[in-house]
This record gives structure tokens, C-alpha cells and sequence, in this order.
């Protein structure tokens, strides 16, 4: 499955995990990895690990992420990017928007 969510043992931390392309066509997976967490959640985590590509759509689905997350407070963070994903969020401007490490 390229799209998978699980709750940290703190209870308020949601990882989601993107394997492989992160397109459009995993758009309803990903929202549903958030939409669907426990309301308790108060930080999230993309873990692009295993993200071998990244496009426009995805872009659009983390700033939906985002705004889902309470906007400007939003505690979200993309972890583990590759340095090809890592130069497209970079050239999105994405580190004023998100935590990149």
C-alpha cells in the first residue's frame, strides 16, 4: 500500500508514510490517512523514506494537509527526503511552509 498512517505511542503524533510515487493517484489515500485520525492528533510526520517521486498534485495534497492541520500553527514535518524530492520542495519553497529535516 503506498500510503500508510500510524499514531506514535505519545497518542498525539500521526505518522504518514508515502512509499513510492506520491502522485495523484494516491490523493484519496492520503487524505483519508488524516482525515480519518483520532481528533486528538496535534503533529504530523510524512515520512517520504521510500518516496521515489513527487509532483505538483502531491504538492497540493501537503498544503491540504496544512490547512487541515490548523494552517499557520500547524505542527507538521517532512522527514526523510531523498535529494531529489528534497530540491522540488525546495524549489516550491516548501521550507517556509513545513519543518524538512
Amino acid at each position: 500500500m503506498p500510503i500508510a498512517a500510524h499514531r506514535v505511542d505519545d497518542g498525539q503524533t500521526l505518522v504518514i508514510r508515502v512509499d513510492g510515487r506520491f502522485d495523484f493517484s494516491t490523493h484519496q489515500a492520503f487524505r483519508d490517512a488524516y482525515e480519518q485520525a483520532d481528533p486528538a492528533i496535534k503533529r504530523y510526520v510524512v515520512d517520504l523514506s521510500d518516496t521515489t517521486y513527487l509532483d505538483s498534485s502531491a504538492l497540493g495534497m501537503l498544503l491540504l494537509l496544512r490547512d487541515h492541520a490548523g494552517g499557520d500553527s500547524a505542527r507538521i514535518s517532512i522527514e526523510n527526503c531523498n535529494s531529489d524530492v528534497r530540491r522540488i520542495l525546495s524549489i516550491s519553497n516548501f521550507e517556509q511552509l513545513f519543518r524538512i529535516c
